[in-house]
């Protein structure tokens, strides 16, 4: 026993007034001696909380088989409640780390007690400041951060109980839907909310479509959080609250409470609009509002999003925008098995619609089996619009490799259904011709060249103005002479088969320049196809 106390009395003259106690009365206790005047109660593990060497108190506290069971408990809550120390709560760590390295049983016992303690934080309603004042600090994300750090411990189970263990996720997920966007921002938390959900899985994000209103802040995180995680009861009701909120968006109601806020700003920022610059600020800021819940549809999707955008993207009263937006919010959205979605889509992209929603329409089409769209596709070919034919025959190729390049050309129109076939879909075909897979799309069209219909003929000889170099020459100068007439094309400017040739007499061909009609498709070759040839060298053999 005297060798204990010399021993004791060593140690304790190296540690603090504190620690020096905690050790005499362990020592006492395994001398087999009263621990009279040696007792820690919840007042010391309180004023522990506050002081240097609060941590290693506490942590002693908790590890220790000679404390009371409801005393160790008191000291985890301590160490959880402890304020950071240089911005960290170390806390936290120590509590979760001296669980683990307590015996099973035991530490099975202080959890039983631990966690109910933490759920009944979890649950105590979010604080809300006074008007005009910012909310008090959130006690609660402390208890947050121990409840996740105790679930996912790496090597150890911290919480073996399944039931405990469901309980206190379940106070998790209300925890976070309580005060979701304060919580989901908050930066002092050890652990992010978005990953506590994210570790919680579909569960944790079921009550978040209930959030996603037309006062919601956080609108493009809640579309990730229910796309990524969400099942799909939760990605539906999250498809039809967006719907909700830009239906709300494009109404009168929104109008008329926005008015207010828009004026404000001017005054705020000294602005005094006309009435026409103010409406051209709403129109914006509508259009702003509007754009950003069709970006949160993108992620989400599901059919009342679909239905929604589909049908919005038609109409003609819409700027080409937002219609463009419609349409690109549902990119790999459209049901190959719904055959009135494709269908509404070949409305869309058949209609006179500006080129930027035309170009989303086809993109649309495009990501549809080759084999369900592709003579739906044929059939725009019959169009007098040669944009859409063009956007048409462009969304085919891209579905197709070399070995689809015969069926191509032979839906190319020719004769009187060749009028109004443009300069620039020829160029644009001949480009993408030339992208193919699976073979070489040269010796596929080489046929092409000298035989076939005039609109054949100009977008095989167009692979050279895209791809051709000085070395290919050889192959383009027999059609020099060829007289077939190129199509008809005068209803629009953009239409028109002419290329641009240095004036006749220049002493500066690089600037001085004049167009000049094109004819045949001998004078598109040697006007239009050769000069772009001779501006290319050949690659260089490679070593």
């Amino acid at each position: 026993m005297a060798r204990v106390d010399r021993v004791t009395m060593r140690v304790s003259r190296r540690l603090s007034p504190d620690l020096r106690v905690l050790a005499l009365c362990l020592a006492t206790t395994l001398g087999g001696l009263s621990t009279a005047g040696c007792r820690v109660n919840e007042d010391d593990v309180h004023r522990w909380e506050s002081t240097a060497h609060g941590p290693d108190k506490l942590r002693a506290v908790l590890y220790h088989d000679k404390y009371d069971g409801n005393l160790r408990v008191e000291a985890a809550l301590s160490l959880v409640r402890m304020k950071p120390r240089a911005g960290r709560r170390i806390g936290i760590t120590i509590m979760v780390d001296t669980l683990a390295s307590i015996a099973p049983e035991t530490r099975q016992v202080i959890v039983a007690g631990l966690v109910p303690a933490i759920i009944t934080e979890l649950k105590k309603p979010p604080p809300v400041g006074q008007a005009g004042q910012p909310s008090p600090p959130d006690a609660s994300f402390a208890y947050k951060d121990a409840a996740f750090a105790m679930l996912t411990h790496d090597g150890t189970v911290i919480i073996a109980d399944e039931g405990l263990k469901q309980s206190l996720k379940t106070a998790l997920v209300e925890w976070a839907i309580a005060d979701f966007e304060h919580r989901l921002e908050n930066r002092t938390q050890a652990y992010g909310m978005e990953q506590l959900l994210r570790f919680i899985g579909p569960t944790a994000v079921a009550g978040v479509p209930k959030l996603m209103t037309r006062d919601a802040k956080r609108l493009d995180q809640m579309s990730t959080l229910v796309a990524e995680l969400g099942d799909d009861k939760s990605k539906a009701a999250a498809s039809a609250a967006l719907v909700a909120i830009a239906q709300y968006t494009l109404s009168d109601e929104w109008t008329k409470a926005r008015k207010p806020e828009l004026q404000a700003a001017n005054v705020a920022s000294k602005l005094e609009p006309t009435e026409k610059q103010f409406q051209a600020q709403l129109a914006q800021y509508q259009d702003e509002q509007l754009i950003r819940v069709f970006g949160s549809m993108r992620k989400v999707g599901q059919r009342p999003v679909i239905d929604f955008c589909l049908e919005f993207a038609a109409k003609k009263d819409q700027s080409e925008k937002r219609r463009q937006a419609a349409l690109a919010a549902i990119e790999a959205r459209v049901d190959r098995n719904n055959p009135d979605d494709i269908k509404r889509v070949l409305a869309i992209a058949a209609s006179d619609a500006p080129d930027i929603v035309l170009d989303q329409a086809f993109k649309r089409l495009g990501e549809l089996p080759r084999e369900q769209v592709i003579e739906k596709l044929y059939d725009l070919y019959k169009t007098d619009k040669w944009k859409v034919r063009r956007a048409a025959a462009m969304t085919v190729l891209k579905m197709s490799t070399v070995k689809n390049i015969d069926e191509f050309m032979a839906k190319l129109p020719e004769g009187n259904a060749a009028k109004g076939f443009a300069m620039p879909e020829a160029l644009a075909y001949g480009a993408s011709l030339g992208d193919l897979k699976e073979g070489k799309p040269v010796d596929a069209i080489r046929k092409y060249f000298t035989s076939g219909g005039a609109t054949e003929r100009v977008t095989a000889l167009s692979y050279w103005y895209t791809f051709g170099t000085t070395a290919d020459l050889g192959q383009v100068q027999p059609a020099e002479g060829d007289g077939t007439k190129v199509p008809v094309c005068d209803t629009d400017p953009d239409c028109k088969w002419s290329c641009e040739i240095p004036k006749e007499g220049t002493k500066d061909p690089a600037k001085d320049r004049e167009s000049k009609d094109i004819r045949t498709v001998g004078e598109f070759v040697k006007y239009c196809v050769e000069p772009a040839m001779k501006e290319r060298q050949p690659e260089p053999p490679k070593k």
